[in-house]
């Protein structure tokens, strides 16, 4: 599969949550480059080389660290105490080793690999703990790096470093709050479609139960009857079983009934149907065009539209879908399909065998980027 192809198979909650991934992983990629590429002019090779391996390091701990803690946030993974003592020991012992390694800026310059080092370290820090922390630890700890510049740096530097700490605090943690929302919406989408289905089905039950129940109890009194009058004799016995044969008969033909309610697909109420379940499972669904065709072609269509539906929530993560009528030309369209992944199954082959009854004819296909077409054409 094709890189375009893979991305186009995600939903949306996973796209959206390899985003903020990248976010987080891209920054510390980022990051370190571009604070070494301002220093170089200012500061010796070896003091270059010693704060690239000070950010590899902590590059290398800030990684795994956040994936842990995004998967702990989302309730996947618990909680990285073990990392986190030593990501946070690490990050103690390398600011306390530049201050001494370096502790006299020089004259006219910023302070040196000190400053880089403690810049590079605070920042990745703040990054990494607005993923595994709460909201308050994360201010508490961007405040204790203002103090810790407060008391190593020069005092012009203390409120831009704190703003900016605080800064990224933020935009990091409203990220991965937006991420668990993204998560919870997709999960109510799904137990929607399913409580959809599910509630069909009851209804379903429900009627068959109120419609044969009683009948099917009748039958069995009756059947019970007959048999203890067979055993003594009796003629009477005759007559109870001729009476269960029709009330086995009236019970078909409610049972004919009830099924063909739900077998025989009437147009108007599956398109009424159909923007009714869709809107339930959080997908915008238009109806666009009117009803004029009746009869056999009605029901076809009827037919069409339920198994649409069914596509849609089984087989997409679709947002919007949109049903077009002209005359007996009925087409669906939705978004969230795979373009790799389709084919042509059981409830599709189905409805092209019915429609080809009447003469007409069935097509299903995936388009560019991510959008499925059904279209259902009668003579």
């Amino acid at each position: 599969m094709s890189l375009l192809g893979w991305w186009r198979s995600r939903g949306n909650a996973e796209r959206f949550d390899l985003f903020v991934r990248a976010t987080f992983y891209l920054t510390y990629l980022a990051l370190p480059p571009l604070v070494l590429l301002g220093m170089a002019a200012e500061i010796s090779t070896v003091a270059l080389a010693l704060i690239s391996a000070v950010g590899l390091g902590h590059v290398a701990l800030s990684f795994p660290l956040v994936h842990l803690g995004i998967e702990h946030y989302l309730g996947r993974a618990p909680y990285p105490r073990r990392l986190l003592a030593i990501y946070l020991a690490f990050t103690t012992a390398v600011l306390i080793a530049g201050k001494l390694a370096f502790p006299h800026p020089t004259p006219g310059k910023p302070d040196g690999p000190a400053d880089g080092i403690t810049l590079i370290v605070l920042m990745l820090t703040i990054t990494t703990l607005s993923a595994v922390v709460g909201p308050r630890t994360i201010v508490l700890a961007s405040l204790a790096g203002g103090a810790y510049v407060w008391l190593t740096a020069p005092p012009g530097r203390v409120i831009f470093t704190t703003v900016m700490l605080l800064f990224v605090a933020f935009a990091f943690r409203t990220t991965l709050w937006m991420l668990g929302l993204v998560w919870e919406l997709d999960r109510s989408r799904e137990v929607r479609a399913n409580l959809a289905v599910a509630e069909e089905r009851l209804r379903f039950a429900r009627d068959l139960h109120d419609v044969v129940g009683r009948n099917l109890s009748v039958v069995a009194l009756k059947a019970d009857l007959a048999a203890q009058l067979a055993r003594r004799g009796r003629p009477t016995a005759i007559d109870e079983m001729l009476e269960v044969r029709q009330i086995a008969q009236d019970s078909l033909d409610e049972l004919r009934a009830v099924v063909s309610g739900y077998r025989t697909a009437d147009l108007s109420a599956e398109l009424a149907g159909a923007r009714s379940l869709l809107d339930s499972a959080g997908i915008d669904c238009r109806v666009i065009g009117e009803v004029d065709v009746s009869g056999e072609p009605a029901g076809a269509l009827g037919w069409a539209v339920r198994e649409g539906v069914t596509n849609v929530l089984r087989h997409s993560e679709a947002r919007t879908c949109t049903i077009t009528l002209r005359g007996k030309v009925l087409t669906m369209s939705n978004d969230g399909v795979s373009t790799s992944d389709f084919r042509f199954g059981s409830g599709l082959t189905g409805l092209r065998e019915r429609v080809a009854a009447l003469g007409g004819a069935v097509t299903a296909a995936a388009e560019a980027p991510n959008r499925f077409v059904l279209t259902v054409e009668l003579p």
